[in-house]
């Protein structure tokens, strides 16, 4: 995967304590990642400026749709290409669905927008950062306690939908936004203990660090909006 691997300069990746099967492998996977990100780019412009794709109830869909396609494609070689364009279409459908808030935000204030991705970039970053210089897989055990705590999140949102709680509602924004911090440590970790054991499929691996920074990203937008709009109402 020449393309994706050219993205990013191997002075990046001079980890020592890393194999080099791994950190090739890395690249391949952080490439990937910043295709994907102009995939869901293009789908967000689409919706805000073009207005030719609303995001909604369907675009989500199609963006699950897609999901489930992309894990039952078999990973090989000769499905490299079909996989890694049902990843950017995946992509393409989940910037469409961050259209919405988009809107909403940019009623506010446009500059939430690029304050959110720059800061879910130094986040990202940073996490990533820590994972990979961490030397004796702290994150791994951390798994169990994550997955738990999503549930409970899960739960907690379903149940909002009734009680209408200002108490749960913060819960669940500012716990998800911890959570999914937590979440790239972890995904980071896992990763190269995938590739050590001979898991190299690095499209779906992509995936999961793709969903952490896009859940970053929304919860990071929904907070500067908030700050801003309390202060306008001040």
């Amino acid at each position: 995967m020449a393309t994706t691997q050219g993205l990013f300069p191997d002075a990046l990746f001079k980890f020592d304590h890393l194999e080099r099967k791994v950190q090739k492998h890395l690249k391949k996977i952080y490439g990937t990642l910043g295709i994907s990100m102009l995939a869901a780019a293009a789908g967000a412009y689409v919706h805000v400026v073009a207005g030719l794709i609303s995001g909604g109830l369907l675009t989500t869909l199609a963006g699950i749709g897609l999901m489930i396609w992309l894990a039952a494609t078999h990973h090989s070689k000769a499905n490299e290409p079909k996989r890694l364009g049902i990843f950017m279409g995946f992509a393409f459908f989940m910037g469409i669905s961050l259209g919405p808030l988009m809107d909403m935000v940019i009623r506010i204030d446009p500059s939430i927008i690029m304050t959110a991705f720059m800061g879910t970039c130094v986040v990202f970053i940073g996490f990533s950062l820590a994972a990979l210089f961490n030397t004796n897989r702290t994150f791994l055990y951390m798994g169990g306690f994550l997955l738990s705590s999503l549930s409970w999140l899960c739960l907690a949102g379903f149940m909002n939908i009734f009680f209408r709680s200002q108490m749960i509602w913060n819960v669940q924004l500012y716990g998800g936004l911890l959570l999914f911090c937590a979440f790239v440590l972890y995904d980071t970790q896992l990763i190269i203990e995938k590739v050590r054991h001979g898991d190299d499929d690095y499209i779906w691996q992509s995936v999961d660090l793709f969903l952490d920074f896009i859940n970053i990203f929304r919860r990071l937008m929904i907070i500067l909006a908030s700050k801003e709009e309390g202060k306008k109402k001040a």
